[in-house]
């Protein structure tokens, strides 16, 4: 998978003929389109020898790194990666993610992108009776979510982001994130709205640009398109006929759902829903994911919803249970990676990875009486399967000590000496 390396981290160094390159260098992009005109590949100076990137061009010119080569770039690296089994998205890299080609990825997605007019669903194609398919992973619209999260780095935190995440960091990565990706055929970032911060003084721009972003919900002919819908839940309230969902930044378009619907979200998101209401000091967020299509004018209806928590960091949690240890990473400037689950048991994987204390992660481990039986054997059966490196907590009390941050930590890039070329 690629991602950004000049996004929401730190800057790297890279080497190209022309010498050596920070990612923030004011230089550096025209010496990326002088490199990509030839062909060049750039290396990352985080490990001995460098690591072989490439550069991508969309608004500008980006160094990204291979295809599976996350982990062989230095845990404190901007473009490290664990190795796939260390989340949900292992198992579908190959099935359910695919490579297309240069910077294009394909995903098979459980969901349509249409409703046809009193079916489910619209018509898929069927193979002759008597054909045999071996089953193939599709992702859930919460493993798109968590994909769309990871691509666009969330998922990971250096204290150099620090009060730099807010509406416009999350919607310009996301934005960012979802090109080159289709989902079922279709471009991501075409189907895909993330508002734009409020500005009183352009609220009747902003107004006019959403109702553009969304027309594609129009029906057509017994056919409703829809939407992907991503933004921080304000509050739900109850209305005559639905549930209104009001998020942050859209103050004239609330969802609809249905009360049906509405009970369908409160009953499989419960503690989510129980967490940000008990909330008072701005804590957390509520992600919500939501496929909308439109039935009437300016009435926009959601037809499936997701629903994540996140710390006021946009950083992803997969309950109330991990706040205190990632606020606890976050206040004393550690550096670590958050796995995400997609739609594999959260239990199966590390609750972070300790990315500042030597030249491995150390997997970090919350087992208490959160965790339902079923999980708590498998969050048994994955410690007992780790290196003896990892660090575990019950979730009670003082968060421990955490393992010491490795006086290397900081450097994550090779000696200038080094000459590849």
């Amino acid at each position: 998978m690629d991602i950004e390396v000049d996004g929401p981290a730190e800057a790297q160094r890279f080497q190209l003929r022309a010498g050596l390159w920070q990612a923030n260098d004011a230089a550096l992009q025209q010496a990326l389109a002088r490199a990509h005109a030839a062909g060049e590949r750039p290396r990352c100076l985080c490990m001995a020898g460098g690591v072989e990137m490439y550069i991508a061009r969309h608004e500008r010119f980006l160094v990204k790194r291979m295809p599976q080569t996350g982990d062989q770039h230095h845990p404190a690296c901007p473009s490290y990666a664990p190795d796939g089994a260390c989340s949900g998205l292992g198992r579908l890299v190959g099935d359910a993610v695919l490579d297309t080609g240069p910077d294009r990825v394909a995903l098979r997605v459980d969901f349509p992108w249409a409703r046809l007019a009193g079916r489910g669903s619209p018509p898929g194609a069927r193979g002759e009776p008597g054909d045999v398919a071996s089953p193939r992973h599709r992702m859930s619209l919460r493993a798109v979510l968590h994909y769309l999260l990871e691509r666009a780095g969330f998922n990971r935190w250096t204290p150099a982001m620090a009060g730099k995440r807010n509406q416009a960091v999350l919607r310009k990565y996301l934005m960012e994130a979802a090109a080159g990706v289709t989902v079922n055929g279709s471009e991501l970032a075409e189907r895909l709205y993330v508002p734009e911060p409020f500005d009183e003084r352009r609220k009747e721009a902003q107004a006019a640009q959403r109702r553009e972003c969304l027309a594609i919900t129009r029906p057509e002919e017994g056919r409703s398109p829809m939407v992907l819908v991503i933004g921080d839940l304000k509050r739900a309230e109850p209305g005559d006929l639905y549930h209104r969902l009001w998020i942050r930044h859209m103050p004239d378009t609330p969802l609809l759902l249905a009360p049906q619907g509405w009970g369908r979200l409160v009953r499989a998101y419960r503690p989510l829903l129980e967490a940000h209401d008990a909330q008072s000091d701005q804590r957390l967020r509520l992600l919500v994911a939501a496929l909308v299509r439109c039935r009437r004018p300016f009435a926009f209806e959601v037809d499936t919803a997701s629903l994540m928590l996140a710390s006021r960091d946009w950083i992803p949690l997969e309950g109330l249970h991990e706040l205190p240890l990632v606020e606890a990473l976050i206040a004393q400037q550690r550096r670590f990676f958050k796995p995400l689950r997609y739609d594999a048991s959260a239990a199966l994987f590390a609750n972070a990875l300790l990315l500042d204390a030597g030249p491995a992660p150390v997997p970090l481990h919350l087992n208490g009486d959160f965790l339902q039986d079923t999980d708590r054997a498998l969050k048994m059966k994955s410690m007992q399967s780790a290196d003896s490196n990892l660090w575990s907590w019950n979730s009670c009390g003082r968060v421990p000590d955490l393992p010491p941050r490795s006086t290397s930590a900081k450097a994550t890039t090779a000696s200038p000496r080094f000459n590849h070329y």
